[in-house]
């Protein structure tokens, strides 16, 4: 067996510092507030859960994704949560089960078998919101508002958003009675955006010719809101479902722009991550310095249904610890002002003194005995010093 160093931890798993910690921590706060004053309520997913309570439903694609382990008390197969919003259904549809709308949110690590291409951890820290019990535009535009301003607060700038609808693909497929087997190819090729490789498949195949066409145009379906009126034209031989979805992405795409006349965003019909998972509106934000997206959502209507009760739902979620990577300029604490206490065994007026100064939200690190370290060496700008008797702030030059 290999010798390894001790200090040493696996492959996309990472530590967090003192600067750091402290950045994620007051954005986490931050972000919390934002949702509250949503009306979003937080919840506490538990870390570790049933295997088929985390992939249930349209989840299945995170099975790749999950830690498992066997329970030790059941002999049960348990999971790590690799994404916390299936657990967030079934609080919504078992734990609560009211008949209004729930609106509810969450920030807590998950555990990824894999790290991403790009930023590679195996450890990202979840944060999301997501709306329950309604089946509008209403819901799906307030959750894209609530994550634009979720990035706002943050901080993250130049923010650009990409708009597509899944139920335009699966109302598609459907109307060309597409068995299981070719659909997957289909998705596949159309995943990969491979112009030739898609009129070869569609040769095969007994598609009529105007759907055909529209399968070749799908990929060509992206860019600014132009592409809207384009598809109208193209998708004027599909059924009533593809045409539905389009109008309500267009009603989204002119709501987004009402509120926000200056928030770049673009479109794409052929977009279909998270296909087995989202059945409407799908939406993800990016930044000019990321080459993956920031954050993203969607509807996933009917997840609670294995939990007894299924409701439409939608919602978003980000890793907190990447929004706080891009909006960490600084990594200075010059703003942190720390008090040194010195070491005063039993004198009250100075315990006193730090418990009003902690009190107030001051740091105050107490010296310890025999300690050599000097007030500039733990960061402290200040100390207590007596004068005539009173415990006084003194300010280092």
């Amino acid at each position: 067996m290999l010798q390894r160093d001790p200090w040493l931890l696996p492959e996309g798993v990472e530590e967090v510092l003192p600067e750091d910690a402290r950045h994620l921590e007051v954005l986490r706060r931050q972000l919390l507030d934002v949702f509250e004053c949503w009306g979003y309520e937080k919840v506490i997913p538990p870390f570790i859960d049933y295997l088929d309570s985390l992939l249930t439903g349209s989840a299945h694609d995170l099975n790749l994704q999950t830690f498992k382990l066997t329970d030790q008390l059941s002999g049960e197969v348990l999971g790590i949560r690799a994404d916390m919003t299936p657990q967030v259904a079934r609080i919504d549809a078992h734990s609560l089960s009211h008949q209004q709308p729930s609106r509810l949110c969450y920030v807590g690590t998950t555990l990824h078998t894999r790290g991403g291409a790009l930023d590679k951890t195996r450890i990202p820290m979840q944060i999301g919101a997501e709306l329950f019990g309604h089946a509008g535009i209403d819901s799906d535009a307030e959750i894209v508002q609530l994550m634009l301003e979720v990035l706002a607060v943050a901080g993250v700038k130049n923010v650009h958003l990409d708009l597509g609808h899944v139920a335009i693909y699966r109302g598609l497929v459907a109307q060309a009675k597409l068995t299981e087997e070719q659909e997957l190819e289909l998705f596949d090729i159309l995943q990969r955006k491979s112009n030739s490789e898609l009129s070869s498949w569609l040769d095969r195949y007994a598609i009529p010719e105007e759907l055909q066409a529209i399968f070749l145009s799908l990929p060509k379906l992206n860019g600014d809101q132009s592409i809207l009126a384009t598809a109208q034209t193209v998708f004027t031989s599909a059924d009533v479902t593809v045409k539905a979805a389009l109008a309500e992405l267009i009603k989204l795409a002119d709501l987004m722009h009402a509120y926000y006349p200056e928030l770049t965003i673009s479109f794409d019909l052929a977009e279909l991550r998270g296909y087995y998972y989202h059945t409407g509106v799908v939406f993800s934000a990016f930044v000019p310095e990321m080459g993956k997206e920031i954050a993203r959502g969607g509807r996933y209507d009917n997840i609670g249904q294995i939990f007894g009760r299924a409701r439409p739902a939608t919602g978003f979620s980000a890793d907190l610890k990447i929004l706080a990577a891009l909006t960490k300029v600084d990594k200075s604490t010059e703003d942190i002002v720390k008090i040194l206490a010195p070491m005063a065994q039993g004198d009250l007026a100075l315990d006193e003194k730090v418990r009003d100064l902690r009190a107030k939200g001051r740091i105050v690190i107490k010296a310890l005995s025999g300690q050599q370290v000097s007030a500039q060496e733990l960061g402290c700008k200040q100390i207590l010093e007596k004068n005539d008797g009173n415990w006084v702030l003194v300010t280092l030059n």
